[in-house]
């Protein structure tokens, strides 16, 4: 069954942000509280039943995949599949494979970048990886990758459904790009930004 993460503002923030991102923030609470308004007066089609959110961002992470190098150096990646229909994506459908260390550099370039508190990843289990500590296939487990691959979709949709997250380009990168490019020059567009804010203020009003 999948998830649906709507667009709300779910991480804890810092208290420095730029007046763009203070105004889309401001527009995103506008615009909630103005869809929970019209919730008690207007009823309800069969049509609006079953039709998707206004604004939804769907993001699964699934498929694992255990891959030998040179025949003897393993590791795991996993698809992340994602659908939505959040303006500041330019694509709205995409997959893409990721392995941990993906995981890890996306944490990093947040926490060094952005203006949110960046959630943790699932545990690296460095015991697992010593045969004496961990079971004959050690992070290789069926169990042990299902854990995690549980707990790096948790951490993906907290991250891909906040405000301040969605503008940045890693995010994009690792969401939407076949390919990282760790040499990118991390920064934000403003002025997409402004836009998203002025297209939520009118839709809200």
């Amino acid at each position: 069954m999948r998830k649906i993460y709507h667009f709300r503002r779910n991480l804890v923030l810092e208290t420095t942000t730029t007046c763009a991102e203070v105004i889309l923030l401001k527009m995103n609470d506008d615009f909630e509280n103005s869809s929970i308004s019209r919730l008690h007066t207007k009823k309800q089609s069969l049509d609006d039943m079953y039709s998707a959110p206004a604004n939804f961002l769907e993001i699964d992470v699934l498929n694992p995949q255990t891959t030998i190098v040179q025949g003897k150096k393993k590791f795991t990646d996993y698809e992340i599949r994602m659908k939505t229909n959040l303006p500041v994506f330019k694509v709205k459908e995409s997959s893409v494979r990721r392995r941990y260390s993906d995981f890890e550099w996306l944490r990093n370039e947040l926490e060094r970048d952005s203006k949110i508190i960046v959630p943790p990843l699932p545990s690296k289990a460095w015991k697992r990886q010593v045969p004496f500590f961990g079971g004959d296939e050690g992070i290789f487990e069926e169990k042990f990758i299902e854990e995690r691959r549980k707990g790096l979709e948790i951490f993906v949709n907290k991250i891909a459904g906040h405000p301040l997250a969605q503008n940045e380009k890693c995010l994009h990168m690792f969401l939407q790009e076949e390919t990282i490019d760790r040499n990118y020059t991390p920064g934000k567009d403003y002025f997409k930004l402004y836009v998203i804010a002025l297209i939520l203020f009118y839709i809200s009003v």
